[in-house]
């Protein structure tokens, strides 16, 4: 990894950055008389946790000039991250392009599953094209030791298929780390698509992330392991993960995270992580009581990224992943509302005695 005084970021983040609306609590939106207003995106979750947790971060995906840009703009200057690199479009008054992507929310509760509604089609960052970022800039003349992207931006339109291409090769021959969420979303494309767009992705890339579902729809992997009964056999997970490495030797981290789904408040929580030859598995949390489960594994992937942003040994990396995603979940919205002292507490044992 370049060192830090060699960059001007330690983490650049490639993705749509979306406002969400959610009924409160556990309301649902047919009945709901407001709106809880959040932003949050697959990449973007990731660069605004690590800003909260002291590094330099910046995001780079589409806004507009009206007040959505502005919520989603202040959202990020709010806590540090870097928009210079965001491609700032014209807002057009109605929205025929260049939106802003909304979704709206429902946070789910005891069997009823929480449930996420799109409304994010011709989006400012659904329309960026090749050429529209200057990666040299970024990733040479100012330098960036990690860059993250996914399958999220992948999927969004023909042209952001091209521009997640364009940007990972470009991070690469520079010499940063990349890391690719799979996060694959059935809404969005089949799995036939994002196998086809994905894998050949895959030798540019560093840190491969995503849970079981994932391997299988965005790269063509079984793990064999029925999620839907709340199975969490590491064993099978394992084999999965080395079939991955054996076909992409240059893969040097996976991280997936595992989930056994009880309630919608109610899971089982951990995660297990691959580095250089060698599994390791997360801290255990069974029956972890959940607020908000989405942007969860968004936050596994801020703990360790973390981790190995900051030094730290494999082991310490994936507790962190796991202690952050868990953490993530106690409150509401996708994107992390927590600091560094909360998230050491957790990752090293520590209770949730009250803090007077």
């Amino acid at each position: 990894m370049k060192p830090t005084s060699q960059c001007k970021h330690d983490l650049v983040a490639l993705g749509e950055t979306m406002i969400r609306l959610s009924p409160p609590g556990h309301g649902r939106i047919e009945f709901a008389p407001m709106l809880e207003v959040w932003v949050g995106g697959g990449e973007y979750n990731v660069a605004y946790a690590l800003a909260r947790l002291g590094l330099r971060t910046g995001w780079v995906g589409g806004l507009n000039t009206s007040p959505m840009g502005a919520v989603v703009r202040n959202h990020a200057r709010a806590v540090g991250v870097d928009v210079t690199h965001a491609v700032n479009r014209k807002w057009d008054g109605v929205g025929k392009k260049d939106r802003i992507g909304l979704n709206f929310t429902e946070v789910g509760h005891g069997k009823r599953a929480s449930t996420t509604l799109y409304d994010r089609g011709h989006s400012a960052t659904a329309g960026l094209k090749p050429g529209d970022i200057d990666w040299k800039k970024l990733f040479v003349d100012e330098g960036v030791r990690w860059f993250h992207t996914g399958g999220i931006m992948a999927s969004l339109s023909d042209s952001t298929k091209l521009v997640v291409a364009e940007a990972v090769k470009a991070a690469h021959e520079a010499g940063t780390v990349v890391s690719y969420d799979l996060n694959f979303r059935s809404k969005l494309w089949k799995s036939e698509e994002a196998i086809a767009t994905t894998r050949p992705l895959v030798p540019y890339i560093d840190c491969l992330i995503g849970n079981e579902e994932d391997f299988e729809k965005v790269l063509g992997y079984h793990s064999g392991v029925d999620v839907e009964k709340g199975e969490l056999d590491t064993s099978k997970f394992k084999d999965m993960v080395s079939r991955v490495v054996k076909d992409f030797p240059n893969v040097k981290v996976v991280g997936t995270t595992l989930r056994g789904v009880k309630t919608a408040t109610i899971n089982d929580w951990s995660a297990i992580m691959w580095s250089d030859g060698v599994f390791y598995d997360g801290i255990t949390m069974p029956d972890l009581e959940i607020e908000d489960r989405v942007g969860g594994g968004d936050g596994f992937a801020s703990g360790f990224t973390y981790g190995f942003l900051t030094g730290q040994d494999p082991q310490t990396c994936v507790n962190l992943g796991v202690a952050h995603g868990a953490m993530l979940m106690s409150t509401r919205g996708d994107s992390s509302q927590i600091d560094l002292d909360e998230l050491l507490h957790v990752a090293g044992g520590g209770s949730a005695r009250i803090k007077r």
